[in-house]
């Protein structure tokens, strides 16, 4: 990282209350645990953004509110704008394929069908870091549902407090 750029952290879900708590809005959850309690989001670039510092970096949050699948949209113009480098931005998302709660890190590599990763790799290239959140599978929990409504169900009580955890935990 660059220490004298600001990092852009960038978490994937969907605008509007409809969302909240789902199992792919766990990018936005983790940006509303860092921001600090009193915060006041902008409005700018197709995103919500909040200028922050944590452990001494100026940091950038930001909550693209054009929709998981165009998130690019969003990052590409806030990363022009704010002069970031590929380096500084790093994204955190939901992982289907990642048991409930777990978290993986990486830097670039493949969007694994994960359409706001393409979304942004087609627009800033795919050379940044990435934190992704286990959200588990339906077969997981022996439900037959389609994987699409399975990313957009809420999580239940107990699965919310375990992915709360969990985004407590995520070192930045």
């Amino acid at each position: 990282m660059q220490k004298n750029k600001p990092i852009l952290i960038v978490g994937l879900g969907n605008p509007g209350n409809e969302y909240k708590n789902t199992r792919h809005n766990v990018g936005f959850m983790a940006v509303d645990f860092l921001a600090p309690m009193d915060a006041t989001w902008k409005k700018e670039k197709n995103a919500l953004t909040l200028r922050t510092e944590i452990d001494g970096y100026n940091i950038i949050l930001v909550k693209p509110q054009t929709y998981m699948n165009n998130s690019g949209e969003a990052v590409g113009p806030l990363m022009a704008f704010y002069k970031i480098p590929l380096e500084n931005l790093v994204v955190i998302h939901d992982d289907m394929d990642l048991k409930l709660g777990s978290v993986r890190e990486k830097v670039g590599g493949s969007s694994a069908g994960h359409n706001g990763i393409k979304s942004i790799d087609a627009v800033v290239g795919n050379d940044y870091r990435r934190i992704r959140i286990g959200i588990g599978h339906p077969r997981d929990f022996d439900n037959p549902m389609n994987p699409s409504d399975w990313v957009l169900g809420k999580f239940d009580s107990e699965q919310l407090k375990q992915i709360k955890s969990v985004i407590e935990s995520i070192q930045i």
